[in-house]
């Protein structure tokens, strides 16, 4: 129930981000903008949340996320608008404004699901460096 939450956060503020980056700006109609919300949210919630949140932190993965959704917004828009120019403004728009949002987003999985954060004991790795006293047992005498 918490992951439906998180995702539906997700989807609205990326779908306001993008209704201001293309819908604004540009004449995109709204099958655009929705389809480009579900993608992002999707891409962004399994690599972004899921799999590196809980390793590198909240600010680390917010930087990812800015620069898959730079990336995302930069391959799959080129063929809606008409220049290079356009696909520059809209990815660096709504990455900066989807990044703005993933701070709370992430704030918000870091303090109701219960993620492990880079500083906590179940990520660190513990090695135990001991001295062998008889590593041969031929020589043990």
């Amino acid at each position: 129930m918490k992951n439906l939450s998180v995702l539906l956060l997700k989807f609205l503020s990326s779908l306001v981000v993008f209704w201001i980056s293309f819908g604004l700006f540009f004449d995109t109609s709204f099958a655009y903008i929705a389809s480009f919300a579900f993608l992002v949210t999707i891409v962004s919630f399994f690599i972004g949340d899921r799999i590196l949140l809980p390793r590198i932190g909240n600010l680390n993965s917010v930087v990812v996320d800015f620069f898959l959704i730079y990336f995302v917004v930069w391959i799959f828009g080129g063929p809606l608008l008409e220049s290079y120019i356009q696909v520059a403004w809209v990815s660096i728009t709504s990455s900066f404004l989807i990044a703005g949002s993933e701070l709370f987003v992430h704030s918000y999985m870091l303090k109701n699901m219960n993620l492990t954060t880079p500083g906590s004991f179940q990520n660190r790795f513990a090695y135990e460096f001991a001295e062998e006293q008889h590593p041969d047992p031929r020589k043990e005498k």
